[in-house]
């Protein structure tokens, strides 16, 4: 693993990832937090992080893309060599291992390649999508492999109720030919998949029509139930054909599709008129949205975005639009939501280059007036800090907001999920002087090498994952000067994505050995890379400073 501080220019663009928000996963969104018996401590391992933090145990991976869903609390982190790294609520067991554990730590992410899943030597990961209880991962040889809830063959497979270790999906096939998959998008009940030539599969539950097959199959069973279609192998959606599909998105009960020349099509729910179309009649086919076909190229569709209960269509300037219910009280609420796409006052007069929408969050990225990026956020009720405004500011924005705290932060992709946000991030000495998270890591007080503190002259250099302290000239070979930008021990170079702090060494992320203690550094110690500057020297005795 590279120590670089800033992402080669001949290889994929890649960054860190921050974190803010609820880390109590198994509790998120739900009524009872805390609990009884739980103590102090306990509750300070899975805190609300109120501002942007470096997650420390990615925190020495280059990642490309971060991936959730509005209405998932668990998340798949994609890195340079195509490896996947998978960590929050493992409902019905969508992160593949079994449901029995509840959870996966951020502190602890499990680390999964195609090779686990026998696929060909070379295959990287190179998608992935969340459900509310599934997940979806695509590789770079067109197959896609699915684990969680499949009580209504959202996971592709044969109706049961989960699908506790990740399983290829077959039938992605139109013509008698075989199709290579390149995105995925999910919902609660369903799957979409995007192929190589722009044909678009769903499997699923048709309940609301968010198959985009032109049923329901609404019928009614024994004891006057209520039953709808399940498609649990992927059906080629027709009404698509022809269409170059280029970007798909879905929210809780509906999906979007943007093709090759900018047209936008809906289908599925339509509560709330979350599908732009002026009504609230579900839609059982693509249809296109009047606002996006044209004749003027520029008012066309460029990204495509779903809410829970919205939808987002960046156009071709870069206008913000939005449709349906995105807040809980005024215009854009359930009493008054946006029948058809309107652009968001406060931002129309900038140029968006992307967005995302998580449980009850917004997001735009956007260039300042010094061509830097911007973040802007927004949202009601967002109760863990999802929003990230900062500790002394509020949770919640009913407008769009300026993200302080990442100011000078050049952020390049956004994960927002029900009650968690991350973000990927360019390293530069802005995103260094975060927190961290957590913040207590049990770094040894001394030199790891010598076990001394020396003083004014020879302050140890921290690791910028473990915190671990090590004198320049205990260093092999020593160094002589503190190194600049982000640096790296030898312990966490050899153990990319390893756990830390109170989850080092302990068997909380599966198929990973976690490594327990740290060893003498070696002659690779100090070899290329970005380094990141020591804390400030601490006094003879003293014990040394802590990264906040």
């Amino acid at each position: 693993m590279s120590n670089e501080t800033k992402p080669a220019s001949t290889g994929p663009q890649w960054g860190r990832v921050l974190i803010c928000g609820g880390t109590d996963w198994p509790k998120l969104g739900k009524k009872e937090r805390g609990g009884a018996g739980k103590t102090e401590a306990e509750e300070a391992l899975n805190p609300d992080l109120l501002e942007p933090h470096i997650l420390r145990s990615l925190s020495n991976i280059q990642v490309v893309s971060i991936h959730t869903s509005c209405n998932g609390c668990h998340f798949v982190v994609l890195d340079v060599e195509g490896v996947a790294w998978l960590f929050g609520r493992n409902g019905f067991g969508c992160l593949g291992i079994s449901s029995a554990d509840d959870h996966i730590s951020e502190n602890a992410p499990m680390k999964l390649t195609p090779g686990d899943l026998g696929a060909a030597k070379g295959t990287k990961f190179v998608h992935a999508a969340c459900g509310r209880n599934h997940t979806l991962l695509v590789g770079s040889d067109g197959n896609v492999w699915s684990a969680g809830a499949n009580s209504l063959g959202q996971c592709g497979h044969s109706v049961c109720p989960e699908i506790s270790s990740f399983k290829q999906i077959n039938g992605f096939s139109h013509g008698g030919e075989k199709e290579r998959a390149v995105k995925a998008a999910a919902g609660v009940t369903f799957s979409i998949v995007l192929t190589e030539s722009g044909k678009v599969f769903s499997f699923g539950s048709a309940e609301k029509g968010q198959l985009g097959n032109g049923t329901t199959g609404e019928r009614i069973t024994t004891g006057n139930k209520t039953a709808y279609d399940i498609e649990s192998s992927p059906i080629y959606i027709k009404e698509l054909d022809g269409k170059e599909i280029v970007e798909i998105a879905s929210g809780q009960q509906h999906s979007l599709a943007l093709d090759s020349t900018g047209v936008v099509y809906v289908w599925g729910y339509n509560g709330y008129c979350r599908l732009g179309l002026g009504n609230q009649v579900d839609v059982l086919k693509p249809k296109a949205v009047p606002q996006f076909v044209g004749p003027n190229d520029v008012t066309m569709g460029a990204h495509v975005i779903a809410g829970p209960s919205n939808s987002v269509v960046i156009d071709k300037q870069g206008m913000y639009w939005m449709a349906g219910k995105w807040k809980n009280s005024g215009e854009g609420s359930s009493g008054s939501p946006y029948s058809s796409f309107r652009f968001m006052q406060e931002i129309m007069g900038c140029k968006i280059s992307l967005a995302r929408c998580g449980g009850v969050t917004h997001w735009a990225l956007t260039p300042d007036d010094d061509e830097s990026v911007m973040t802007v956020g927004w949202g009601q009720n967002a109760a863990n800090g999802e929003l990230g405004l900062g500790p002394d500011e509020p949770k919640s924005a009913t407008k769009p907001t300026r993200s302080i705290p990442l100011v000078g932060i050049e952020v390049f992709d956004i994960a927002a999920g029900q009650n968690t946000t991350l973000f990927l991030a360019k390293p530069n000495d802005k995103l260094s002087d975060l927190p961290r998270h957590p913040i207590d890591v049990q770094a040894p007080q001394l030199c790891v090498p010598c076990g001394k503190e020396n003083g004014e002259d020879d302050s140890p250099l921290e690791c910028d994952k473990c915190d671990a302290p090590y004198h320049l000239g205990c260093l092999k070979p020593p160094l002589t000067e503190v190194p600049e930008g982000e640096w790296f021990c030898v312990n966490c170079k050899k153990d990319p994505g390893a756990p830390v702090g109170a989850w080092t060494g302990k068997k909380t992320r599966p198929k990973v050995k976690a490594s327990a203690r740290h060893v003498s550094p070696s002659d690779d110690e100090a070899e290329a890379g970005g380094k990141r500057k020591a804390p400030s020297k601490a006094k003879a005795g003293a014990s040394k400073k802590k990264k906040q």
